[in-house]
């Protein structure tokens, strides 16, 4: 699918559009206008129909658009369908409940691989993976193709293993580890988690709502 620039705006409300049409197919809807789905995820329907331009043509003007449809197509938007090979680096207790918890086969990821430094880790299993130490990493990395590896190791070590991930070839980082990020080397994306962001970002709303009153 050949595509312009896309406003990131856009990008980030296409995972919204994706749960949204699951939502809606579990409840058993099999097609929705712009504007009933606009309602329900608080956007007018031009919004919704301008952001979906960006792609394509998906819905019937007066039919609205088919649910299992546009879930098909938004998975693919989004490289669901490429079968991407991720690894986790890190499996203190954000990384382990990461890799118990979230359920990266159900976004289409493959999980490849676990790596850590601690001893009463390594060589567990978690999910079906072996958790190895750190040290293999570089071997691991020229023996299996990973697109994502995702980042959960202590701050002070972050750049550093970030930088290794991008030498050994790795295309992607997701970083959690509330440490701003920019790998220099050509070609590989980071993606920067920050929780505090979130919070401080609904603190501020909070008391500009009690402020008001």
């Amino acid at each position: 699918m050949k595509r312009g620039k896309i406003s990131n705006n856009v990008i980030r409300r296409l995972p919204r559009y994706l749960q949204q049409m699951e939502d809606l197919a579990k409840n058993g809807v099999d097609h929705i206008s712009s504007k009933a789905l606009g309602r329900q995820m608080g956007l007018t329907p031009s919004q919704i129909r301008q952001d979906f331009s960006c792609y394509g043509e998906f819905g019937q003007q007066g039919w609205g658009y088919s649910v299992p449809y546009l879930r098909e197509q938004i998975s693919a938007i989004l490289g669901m369908k490429r079968g991407y090979r991720l690894i986790l680096v890190g499996i203190g207790n954000l990384g382990h409940a990461l890799l118990k918890n979230f359920g990266f086969e159900r976004y289409g990821f493959t999980l490849a691989g676990a790596f850590d430094v601690n001893p009463e880790l390594v060589g567990t299993e978690l999910s079906g993976l072996r958790v190895a130490h750190i040290d293999t990493l570089e071997e691991f990395l020229k023996m299996e193709a990973v697109d994502i590896a995702v980042l959960t190791v202590p701050g002070d070590a972050a750049d550093a293993t970030a930088k290794q991930l991008a030498r050994c070839g790795v295309r992607a980082i997701w970083n959690f580890t509330n440490t701003e990020l920019a790998v220099s080397r050509k070609g590989t994306l980071v993606e920067n988690i920050h929780f505090s962001d979130s919070l401080l970002s609904l603190s501020y709303f909070l008391t500009e709502s009690l402020d008001a009153t």
